[in-house]
């Protein structure tokens, strides 16, 4: 059985994926140096934090920022608008789902932080890194 962390990571990737069919959707990938056709996105682990802790029964709410990192297909004729897509997408699939299928109280995304990056051959990649905060609650931190 995976720990709720892991599961709540696992269901994003799959929401991801499920949202972005044409997109590449990878799990702590390396630093691209290129980009699928359809786009790349890697999900970042990230840190949950310090959860807040209530007891009776003991309970640990997390507000876990996971960082997803999107990238404009690789050689995209107008990566600002391609990337602007993607990142419509992935948030219409999270306000459609905001509790990742029961796994979160809440999941929100924060405002992209969009830059070019150089990549090897073409024109840049169109990137932004994504914070989608996951809000759940478990009786265990290890658990």
């Amino acid at each position: 059985m995976s720990s709720h962390r892991e599961q709540v990571v696992v269901a994003l990737v799959a929401a991801l994926k499920a949202a972005l069919p044409n997109a590449e959707v990878e799990r702590d990938a390396p630093w691209p140096t290129r980009s699928s056709p359809g786009g790349l996105i890697i999900v970042r682990d990230g840190d949950p934090g310090q959860p807040e802790q209530t007891f009776s029964p003991s309970a640990f709410t997390y507000q876990h920022p996971i960082p997803v990192e999107f990238f404009s297909p690789d050689g995209a004729g107008d990566r600002h608008a391609l990337l602007d897509a993607m990142l419509i997408t992935a948030g219409a699939a999270i306000v459609a789902d905001r509790s990742l299928g029961g796994l979160c109280n809440w999941l929100e995304a924060t405002a992209p932080a969009p830059e070019d990056i150089v990549s090897s051959g073409s024109q840049p990649l169109r990137a932004a890194v994504v914070n989608i905060v996951a809000e759940y609650t478990t009786s265990n931190p290890l658990a």
